[in-house]
């Protein structure tokens, strides 16, 4: 009889116990082990920057709750693991084990050390783990940032952090020249726009949204003013464009896209992302198209969508992507303190504006002539909302831009300043250029009108001025390096004429004069 048991055939107790301690020892181990994991897993997320992203649904942490962890730092939540495990206990296993052929293969499974392609299931196809190197195969850019925990109730923004309207207007007044009301509109509606985010309510009144539509010409600045706004209050800006818009399902970007370049621009901060400013370029593109029979899916359907996200909703929006699709995490982004500027040119707004005001004209002597407006540069500023919805936009649209304003048409005068006011103004720019070949730039006033003179002749705004620096300065351009003892180049209007030539100087002809002796034999 075996040592381990007494002479009545019952198992030694003292046998046993050791064999219980040792197993229990054992537990404890493999316990401790697990327990050493989850805390050091439990470790890595707490440190981590950015949260974990379920891999079959993309929702972050945040939302669906705790999440299982598989290897090559997988993620799946409680949601879709029972979901999966669901579907998995649907599936015919006797009929599945009971094939030959199936047995068969199983059989040659450990011989390959692969997937075998499955009879009894066809079009089957298994992914190798292995292959989905770093978290789930997600680039950090398309991660979602954890948001930080709120230490109390602290406001976002400092009321006395923000810049009074008289500061902003004087800031854009160093870089935008001209169009005066258009800066003191847009000053004051950010200074209560802010007022409104940093404050959230007062007094339990909740003030709105100062969403703004912009009109104005072709290169009279409206996207410069918004761009360098944004440098001056350094809050996350984009800049979207509105031809691209198409309603949700056809070929093109969705409307959400718009909030998607803000969280980009944001670097994926929702919080930062809910205060900063959208600038949606050529909303006019966005009009409803006349004497059409086709589906308007870039026109009125466009305008419908945003009338959401103007008024303020909560949005899911694609991180690090335009669209939405099964490999793209969404973050929740609220709309209602993000301003919304709308900017376009309004072509052939000028013709109804027109319309409207000479529909009295008829024959007698209180009587206006056709003509009338037909050389008034600034008949934009006449507009009001009828003659936009005459244009295309519909009524709810409009109706979520309260401030509507224009910019002026650019006057021969205003283009000479902004070739040389700007802090970086187009000929501040070529000077600097010259002055690292050692050679100064100058400009006569002459030279100067003449180019003014050219940009009218194009009518496109000051962006004719660039162009028309390029095409007579490309030789000088080319010819200077060539002689080092070119010191100035005098720009001058005959030059910009073609009647004749830049005024060359020469190095040696720049040397101060030296000083002449005196009978005396002191220095003069």
């Amino acid at each position: 009889m075996s040592d381990r048991y007494n002479e009545n055939g019952n198992p030694d107790e003292q046998d046993l116990e050791q064999e219980e301690g040792v197993r229990e020892e054992g537990q404890e181990k493999t316990e401790d082990k697990k327990d050493a994991s989850v805390t050091a897993n439990a470790g890595k997320s707490a440190n981590s920057e950015y949260e974990d992203v379920c891999f079959i649904c993309r929702r972050p942490e945040s939302k669906a709750g705790k999440m299982f962890k598989l290897p090559n730092n997988i993620c799946i939540c409680n949601d879709c693991m029972h979901k999966t495990m669901e579907t998995v206990s649907q599936f015919d296993y006797q009929g599945m084990l009971n094939n030959p052929q199936f047995q068969n293969e199983l059989d040659q499974l450990s011989k390959q050390g692969g997937f075998p392609n499955m009879g009894g299931f066809p079009n089957i196809s298994f992914v190798n783990l292995a292959d989905l190197q770093g978290d789930g195969g997600i680039p950090n850019k398309q991660k979602l940032k954890k948001k930080k925990k709120k230490e109390g109730e602290t406001p976002v923004l400092n009321i006395r952090d923000i810049p009074a309207p008289h500061k902003i207007k004087a800031s854009l007044d160093e870089y935008v020249v001209g169009q005066e009301h258009a800066k003191k509109v847009i000053s004051v509606a950010v200074y209560n726009h802010y007022k409104r985010v940093a404050t959230g309510t007062m007094d339990n009144i909740e003030i709105e949204k100062s969403n703004m539509l912009m009109i104005g010409p072709t290169g009279s600045g409206k996207t410069y003013l918004v761009r360098t706004l944004a440098r001056l209050l350094d809050v996350p800006l984009a800049i979207a464009d509105a031809t691209s818009l198409t309603e949700a399902g056809y070929i093109g970007d969705d409307i959400e896209s718009v909030v998607s370049k803000l969280l980009a621009a944001a670097d994926n901060d929702v919080e930062k992302a809910e205060r900063g400013i959208i600038f949606i370029d050529e909303i006019d593109k966005i009009a409803k198209k006349k004497n059409t029979n086709t589906r308007d899916v870039s026109g009125e359907s466009v305008q419908q969508g945003m009338l959401k996200l103007l008024e303020g909703a909560e949005v899911e929006v694609p991180v690090g992507a335009n669209s939405k699709n099964a490999m793209v995490p969404l973050a929740t982004v609220n709309t209602r303190n993000i301003l919304f500027i709308c900017g376009g040119a309004f072509p052939d707004l000028e013709e109804i504006i027109k319309e409207r005001l000479t529909k009295s004209a008829s024959i007698g002597f209180n009587s206006e002539l056709r003509d009338k407006y037909d050389k008034d540069r600034n008949i934009l500023s006449r507009v009001t909302v009828e003659d936009i919805r005459k244009f295309g936009m519909i009524p709810e649209f409009i109706g979520r831009l309260p401030i509507i304003y224009t910019l002026e048409g650019l006057t021969k005068e205003m283009l000479v300043k902004i070739l040389k006011e700007p802090k970086n103004a187009i000929l501040k720019q070529y000077q600097k250029l010259l002055e690292l070949d050692e050679v100064k730039l100058e400009f006569t006033e002459d030279a100067l009108e003449a180019i003014a003179d050219k940009a009218m002749e194009r009518d496109t705004g000051a962006r004719a001025l660039r162009s028309i620096i390029e095409d007579f300065m490309l030789d000088i351009m080319y010819e200077i390096p060539k002689d080092d003892n070119i010191g100035r180049v005098t720009i001058t209007k005959e030059y910009i004429q073609g009647t004749g030539g830049p005024v060359i100087a020469i190095r040696s002809n720049l040397l101060p004069e030296p000083p002449r002796l005196l009978e005396d034999g002191g220095a003069q």
